[in-house]
């Protein structure tokens, strides 16, 4: 595992509420090394590399389901700014839309999925149970690290977006410190995208045939250089304490 990749993994994690954050006060290193995965096992360092900190920290999740003449969509952006101190600034728009949705329901009968386990799951989770014929699925997450200008601070905007009309229901939401997204079409499966403390993920689950389905998760993290006289540690708390408890696993 490259020291590089592993870096960005445990800020990451750090960002969505892991352990209590710790600055290295070891000697920098020289260049890239690979570290073993028993020694990568015992460490808990939530850090930078090079003396940055996170400017900026946001996510975009996009759910889109077509079955038939129906289609819906769930989407959200969530934003938070870290370059004012303190506290920092957070944005979140939430988008849903449902078409066609008194179009007759798919008849799935004797089939059954059961994702109730996944809420035990930490880190990345990804998941599709397919219980059908035709369908088509897929997961897709990007995490993006750039060092520059962060984007420009957004109003905070409402934090809910619902929409339920013959058995298709749409939600975006934030609610406290969980945002989700969440498809569902009665009696036919549900499809979610989410982020909580230490975790995010993205769950399809179908119980039909012919359905489309997708979830797309866009993670991105800005980061600047600290000046000399600010410790590393307390940037990163502070991003740790607005972003601990971030989302919701997946629920039926």
């Amino acid at each position: 595992m490259n020291i590089a990749r592993w870096t960005h993994g445990v800020l990451l994690l750090a960002l969505l509420g892991a352990l209590p954050a710790h600055a290295d006060e070891g000697r920098p290193g020289k260049g890239l090394s690979e570290i073993p995965d028993p020694e990568l096992n015992l460490m808990r360092g939530r850090y930078t590399v090079n003396g940055s900190s996170v400017a900026w920290f946001g996510v975009t999740m996009i759910s889109q389901w077509t079955s038939g003449t129906q289609a819906a969509t769930s989407a959200l952006t969530l934003g938070m700014d870290f370059r004012g101190g303190g506290a920092p600034k957070v944005s979140f728009t939430p988008s849903v839309t449902v078409t066609a949705a008194d179009a007759p329901l798919p008849v799935s009968t004797g089939r059954s999925i059961d994702a109730s386990g996944l809420q035990n799951v930490a880190g990345l989770t990804q998941s599709i149970q397919v219980a059908g014929d035709g369908n088509v699925a897929g997961n897709t997450t990007h995490l993006i690290v750039r060092e520059g200008d962060a984007p420009a601070p957004a109003a905070q905007g409402q934090q809910l977006a619902s929409v339920q009309q013959g058995g298709v229901s749409a939600v975006a939401q934030l609610d406290g410190n969980n945002a989700k997204v969440q498809l569902q079409i009665e009696g036919v499966g549900a499809v979610q995208q989410w982020i909580r403390s230490g975790s995010v993920g993205q769950s399809i689950a179908l119980g039909s045939d012919g359905q489309t389905v997708s979830n797309r998760m866009q993670i991105d993290l800005v980061r600047q250089s600290l000046a000399s006289n600010v410790p590393l540690s307390q940037n990163v708390a502070q991003a740790m304490t607005l972003v601990r408890g971030v989302g919701m696993g997946p629920g039926q």
